[in-house]
């Protein structure tokens, strides 16, 4: 009777989102403004990620015009939060999305709704001057709450709040 392989340790998997997108430059300088994240840069020893896909072996055919000659992804220079890839598709969005992000600015429920309501609009009225839309504000009278759902560049809905 032959010994059961001891199984490999799967490691810890790490989360990236990864958002389509027709102009993942565009993309990338308006969700370094929103998230305060900043672009990644190629690998060490490659100047640009094109450079590194190529020596990695991706074939060019499977790269579009243009794919990594400028950063198309952005990171959190504190390292906390995921990466954010955004990668380059040839159809445009034509449905809501199942999956949005919510930027939280307010400081949550402990803080009073005055000030939460004073942090989002500010946080807004900065996301707009970098390209967004405001498509609804949620602020039911008597609630205890205020968000703002919006749209980025490219028509992908996320919400402050």
């Amino acid at each position: 009777m032959e010994p059961t392989p001891t199984p490999t340790p799967t490691p810890t998997p790490t989360l990236q989102l990864t958002i389509d997108c027709a102009d993942p430059r565009r993309m990338v300088d308006f969700w370094t403004q929103a998230l305060g994240y900043v672009p990644e840069p190629p690998p060490e020893g490659h100047t640009t990620w094109r450079d590194y896909w190529s020596a990695t072996g991706v074939p060019e055919e499977e790269l579009p015009d243009g794919a990594g000659e400028t950063p198309e992804s952005i990171v959190d220079p504190a390292g906390r939060g995921p990466r954010v890839w955004f990668q380059q598709v040839p159809e445009p969005k034509t449905a809501k999305n199942r999956v949005h992000l919510d930027l939280k600015v307010g400081g949550g429920r402990d803080v009073p709704l005055a000030t939460r309501t004073v942090r989002v609009t500010v946080a807004v009225d900065r996301l707009t001057a970098a390209g967004a839309t405001v498509i609804r504000v949620m602020d039911e009278p008597g609630a205890d709450y205020y968000g703002v759902v919006l749209q980025d560049p490219e028509g992908n809905e996320f919400c402050v709040a």
